[in-house]
């Protein structure tokens, strides 16, 4: 059975707390929702605002191959004929050829808050979905409130989804909209719907009680045949139900159902980063199927287990959504970790050396160190305890000086002494802070020797303190990501100072980069 996913991201998702798209960012996202085969992709409400007005222009001269971008829009005002209300001639201007209509289900949210009889409701109801399909425009109505509004009234609910149905929608769509039902609840209503309607119907969850997904599936069982929700389940309050979910276990984990393209699912990942990178949003790193954590085993009886039958701590192969396993480091790790980490090396035979990196991580985490987003950082402990690694350049002197005035603004310059084979290479920089500073600084001393350091840049830079209740003293963790044409990586400082703990992560990522290097040269 196909089961239609239909994308509010760009209009619902929109509406999160820190969530905002530029007109660039929405047709980005269109584009790679329909890559993917979503079914229906919702643009906004045209009447809302001029960005929203200018997609739907824009978007006519996308080449989509598979997905129907959708406008939204609500029933009419009261008191005024459809023909005549504003937000109906949006729409049609739009120049969508499906349009959603959202209208109220609950004849609380009908007398309280609409202020309007639950006979003029119903007429407006009616009248909007009627002008849209004379119009030459498909349907889709979403009832809002829809569980709230039939648990406390279902003959007025039933009423409004029937004149919905009869006006010529072609799928009515029931929303949790408090996000408050329960799955038991979801799939009886869903069930006393259909059986009140002659059209297919859809869900739309909220996640207020964190049961947005299970309550989608259970719609979905009970006969629903469209699951309307966003990317990563950006949303107002908690968030609409996260569709990177729901897809992955309708295609992957139950049975006898269709969505997206045949190859979908595997570039689930990509696009649940895309869309946290377009919001400029940091990904949600234990988010099922496609999180960075996933599929991340730290505890040493894990990842034994997991290095002799992935099946006994993953549910799934991470490749299959198009993410990756991951071996974690810290002090809980075992052997199992350590050989994990460093089977490319040929030492899981050398029990000492497995002890002496173990010992090592120990020692280095308990001062604050963390080796799982700083792989590099640990590949240069490895080599170090083995006794093969060389530095590139000696580290003699640095320093780091920041002025300001109210004329020039605020200056920040870098020096640095290193000894590079027989020579000392002293030279300074200025950069937009400290460590921009330093960086530039270490370039120009190694660069006319290490030419491949021009294609190396950073990427991002994090700072954690450690130990807060040491106030101003306190010690802290610098994480920086560096990326040359090929790889990414990323490295770690730890000092009370944080210019310190910047320089050590800085020249670890440089070291690292060298060692790399030359391994791709020797193989």
């Amino acid at each position: 059975m196909r089961i239609e996913l239909y994308d509010t991201t760009l209009r619902d998702g929109g509406q999160g707390e820190g969530v905002s798209f530029s007109l660039h960012d929405k047709l980005l996202i269109t584009q790679r929702l329909d890559e993917l085969g979503f079914d229906f992709i919702e643009g906004g409400y045209p009447l809302s605002n001029e960005k929203d007005a200018q997609y739907f222009q824009r978007v006519q001269n996308l080449p989509l191959r598979h997905s129907r971008v959708c406008a939204f829009g609500m029933t009419r005002r009261k008191g005024i004929q459809a023909a005549d209300d504003p937000g109906m001639k949006a729409l049609l201007e739009s120049g969508a050829k499906t349009i959603t209509i959202v209208g109220k289900t609950s004849a609380f949210h009908v007398t309280e808050v609409l202020r309007v009889s639950l006979e003029e409701n119903l007429a407006m109801i009616d009248d909007t979905v009627r002008f849209l399909r004379e119009a030459g425009r498909d349907v889709i109505y979403d009832a809002e409130h829809f569980f709230d509004g039939w648990k406390s009234n279902p003959e007025y609910a039933r009423q409004t989804v029937r004149a919905a149905a009869a006006a010529g929608a072609r799928m009515i769509v029931l929303c949790d909209t408090n996000g408050g039902t329960l799955p038991e609840e979801v799939a009886q209503l869903t069930r006393e719907a259909i059986a009140a309607l002659d059209v297919p119907v859809g869900i739309h969850c909220h996640n207020d009680c964190e049961l947005a997904v299970a309550n989608s599936l259970a719609s979905v069982d009970a006969g629903a045949v469209q699951v309307q929700g966003t990317i990563n389940g950006l949303g107002e309050r908690c968030g609409n139900v996260d569709l990177i979910s729901v897809a992955a276990n309708l295609a992957i984990k139950k049975r006898g159902y269709e969505v997206l393209l045949p190859d979908g699912a595997v570039h689930l990942t990509e696009l649940s980063r895309f869309v946290y990178e377009t919001a400029n949003m940091n990904y949600r790193s234990h988010q099922p199927f496609v999180g960075p954590s996933a599929f991340a085993h730290k505890g040493g009886m894990h990842v034994h287990a997991v290095a002799r039958t992935t099946a006994s701590y993953e549910h799934i192969d991470p490749a299959v959504v198009g993410n990756e396993r991951r071996i974690l480091v810290s002090e809980l790790s075992g052997r199992s970790n350590i050989m994990a980490l460093t089977s490319r090396y040929n030492i899981q035979d050398d029990r000492p050396l497995m002890d002496r990196i173990l010992a090592e991580v120990v020692s280095l985490e308990n001062v604050g160190y963390q080796f799982e987003s700083a792989e590099a950082s640990f590949d240069l402990l490895v080599r170090r305890c083995a006794g093969t690694f060389t530095p590139h350049f000696e580290r003699l002197t640095y320093h780091v000086g920041v002025e300001g005035d109210s004329q020039r603004g605020v200056l920040t310059e870098a020096t640095v002494k290193l000894r590079v084979g027989n020579q000392i290479r002293h030279h300074v920089a200025e950069g937009d802070g400290p460590v921009n500073a330093l960086d530039a600084a270490l370039r120009k001393a190694l660069e006319r020797m290490f030419p491949n350091l021009a294609e190396m840049h950073l990427v991002d830079y994090k700072v954690r303190v450690i130990n807060s209740e040491a106030g101003t003293a306190a010690g802290v963790r610098v994480i920086i990501e560096s990326r040359d044409t090929h790889d990414t990586w990323g490295t770690v400082g730890v000092s009370e100072n944080i210019i310190e703990a910047s320089w050590i992560a800085l020249v670890d990522a440089i070291e690292f980069k060298l060692c790399k290097d030359e391994d791709k040269q020797q193989q």
